[in-house]
């Protein structure tokens, strides 16, 4: 069993989606810029965590294997392809102390 306080622990991976285009709040529009090495920082009522870029590619819309459970701390981010109805832009990164 998982509870809602596990969930919004924020450990393990805590995959987010938005929006990049079309909207008045646009926030991953640039997303698809993060290169591997740069920072994320992810603030919630809980804190602050920082997650190095690892990973930057284009998904097929049914690739769910981004957004498993993992053991170690990850951000996973997901937003539409441009003109590609059936691929998702895909940013992970990892948790780091940097």
């Amino acid at each position: 069993m998982v509870t809602l306080k596990k969930l919004i622990s924020g450990n393990g991976n805590v995959a987010l989606a938005g929006h990049n285009r079309g909207y008045r709040c646009n926030f991953f529009q640039e997303i698809k810029n993060l290169k591997n090495g740069d920072i994320i920082i992810y603030s919630t009522e809980k804190g602050q965590r920082k997650y190095k870029v690892s990973l930057n590619k284009v998904i097929k819309e049914t690739d769910w294997t981004y957004i498993q459970n993992t053991k170690d701390n990850r951000l996973t981010l997901i937003t539409c392809e441009m003109n590609k109805k059936e691929y998702r832009r895909c940013v992970q990164a990892k948790e780091t102390k940097e």
